[in-house]
C-alpha cells in the first residue's frame, strides 16, 4: 500500500523513514462486526490501524460493560504496547465495521525501539487517547444520558464519512453504561429536537451542531488535543 491510499491519520503522518519501518510488515485486515481485537489480560498480538469502522475499548466489571475508549482512522490499538506493556484488562473489539491494517507487535516494538521520532509520535497519541479516556470519565460522572449520547455520536460521526450511523440500541446502552429503555428515551429526546433521524437501526446526523450544544464540555477537549498534538 502506497502513502496516498492510507487513510489512517497516524500513518499518513509519519515521515517517509517511519513509514518505511513499518509499510514491509503492515497487512490490509476487515474489520468484522464485533472482531476481537485485544482480550482481557491476554498477549496483544497485533497493533491495528483503521482505515474506516471503529474500534471500542470496553472495560468489564461485575458482569457489567462500558465503553471507555473510542478509535477510528485518527488512531491505533495497542496503547499499552507503546507504552511498554503487552496487555492490558479491557475488551477491545470492532463495533463499527470497516478496514485497516494491522502489525505484529514484536515488529511494532523493535520499530520503536529504532526510531526516536516514531515513538515519540506514538506516545503522543497514547497521550491524547488518554485524555479522551479522561472525558469519557467526566461524561459519564457529569452528564445526562442524552448529553454523554450527543458527545458519543459526534465521536462516531468524526470518524466516518457520511451522516448514517448503524447503531442498535443494544450496542449504545453497552457503550454508554445504562439500561435500554434510557437509550430509548434519549434517542427520542434527539429526534425531537431535530437533531438526529432514526430509522431501523441506522441514526443520521441532521444537525451536528446543535448535538455539539448539547454535549456541552463533555465534547471537543481530547479533540482539541489531538489537533494540537497530531496534525
Amino acid at each position: 500500500m502506497t502513502v496516498e491510499t492510507y487513510r489512517n491519520q497516524l500513518l499518513l503522518g509519519l515521515s517517509k523513514a517511519d513509514r518505511r519501518l513499518l509499510t514491509p510488515s503492515l497487512e490490509p485486515v476487515e474489520l468484522e462486526l464485533r472482531r476481537p481485537i485485544e482480550q482481557p489480560n491476554t498477549p496483544i498480538t497485533h497493533v491495528y490501524f483503521p482505515e474506516s469502522g471503529i474500534i471500542s475499548v470496553v472495560a468489564s466489571a461485575g458482569g457489567q460493560q462500558i465503553e471507555v475508549g473510542l478509535i477510528g482512522r485518527e488512531g491505533m490499538s495497542g496503547t499499552a504496547v507503546l507504552l511498554g506493556d503487552h496487555r492490558s484488562p479491557n475488551d477491545v473489539y470492532v463495533q463499527m465495521e470497516g478496514a485497516g491494517n494491522r502489525i505484529s507487535t514484536k515488529i511494532l516494538s523493535r520499530a520503536l525501539e529504532t526510531s526516536k521520532t516514531l515513538r515519540e509520535r506514538f506516545q503522543r497519541y497514547a497521550h491524547v487517547f488518554m485524555v479522551q479516556i479522561a472525558q469519557t470519565a467526566f461524561a459519564n460522572g457529569t452528564a445526562k444520558i442524552d448529553a454523554r449520547l450527543a458527545r458519543w455520536l459526534l465521536m462516531a460521526h468524526d470518524r466516518q464519512d457520511d451522516n448514517e450511523l448503524m447503531l442498535t440500541h443494544e450496542f449504545i446502552a453497552v457503550m454508554l453504561g445504562v439500561r435500554r429503555p434510557g437509550v430509548t428515551d434519549a434517542l427520542h429526546k434527539l429526534e425531537g429536537k431535530g437533531l438526529i433521524s432514526t430509522d431501523r437501526g441506522a441514526i443520521r446526523i441532521v444537525r451536528r451542531k446543535g448535538l455539539i450544544a448539547l454535549a456541552g464540555g463533555a465534547y471537543g477537549v481530547a479533540e482539541a488535543e489531538y489537533e494540537r498534538l497530531m496534525r
